[in-house]
């Protein structure tokens, strides 16, 4: 049996809520989002958990970006975005590895921008991880992220039932964690941006979804048993997103010029 937390049902499913090639929520407008004011014209970037290709695509669609090395764990979300980025003609712009979990498989200052859209979640050690980022960045560069926070450091028991029912391997961080561990790594100017507020309303329309015309096509697809695994998923994010304590936020951190 496979040990992939996103295999092809699970990809199916998940795009049937948030669109063709995504993962997680927003789709290119929350992509555009986490990017802001910063132009990515020609830059190389590298995308930390690319999982099913829509980012990537968006990332040289939308914003320009001269190419995107896309970095996943695992083979069948990789898979989907080979044939996507094929199916767009865009093999020349964006390349896709695999990579065991652990250091980034790439030498010292690489990358223009590091980009990471709600995976890093699934990396526990943060401060290993934006030391990592800052190695791989350029002087200069920028790590532009979106993740799955916690409000506080320790969990209620209705976060720890709705963390269960998601049955990822989940590591949840607070925003001072976080701004913690960018500084420690070297990074400059620093911040978090709660998606909170977006989120608790985005969330409702997403079950509505589920609970419509879109959980009815994935089920012809995945089964409605799965769906309605994932209508209880939903059900029990919501109250915790009204609590504070699943706080999607965006991140966003410079790697100093060189002196």
């Amino acid at each position: 049996m496979s040990d992939d937390h996103y295999p092809p049902q699970m990809i199916a499913m998940l795009e049937a809520v948030w669109g063709e090639g995504f993962l997680s929520p927003g789709g290119p407008d929350e992509v555009a989002r986490v990017i802001g004011s910063h132009d990515l014209t020609g830059k190389s970037v590298l995308d930390i958990g690319c999982g099913a290709g829509g980012i990537d695509l968006a990332l040289v669609r939308n914003h320009g970006a001269g190419h995107v090395c896309g970095l996943d764990v695992e083979d069948p979300v990789l898979t989907h975005a080979r044939a996507l980025v094929a199916r767009a003609g865009l093999a020349d712009r964006i390349g896709l590895v695999k990579a065991a979990p652990g250091p980034l498989p790439f030498p010292p200052e690489t990358f223009d921008v590091v980009f990471s859209k709600d995976s890093i979640v699934h990396i526990p050690d943060k401060h290993a991880l934006m030391a990592e980022v800052f190695r791989v960045l350029k002087p200069g560069g920028w790590f532009l992220a979106s993740d799955w926070l916690i409000g506080t450091d320790s969990i209620s028991p209705l976060m720890a039932e709705y963390v269960a029912a998601e049955g990822l391997d989940f590591g949840m961080a607070t925003p001072a964690r976080y701004l913690q561990a960018m500084a420690a790594a070297g990074f400059q100017d620093g911040q978090t941006t709660s998606r909170n507020a977006w989120y608790r309303v985005q969330a409702r329309e997403e079950l509505a979804r589920l609970q419509g015309e879109a959980g009815d096509r994935a089920a012809r697809v995945v089964g409605r048993a799965f769906v309605d695994q994932n209508i209880g998923i939903w059900s029990r994010m919501i109250p915790v997103l009204d609590s504070g304590e699943h706080c999607p936020t965006h991140l966003a951190a410079r790697k100093p010029d060189r002196a």
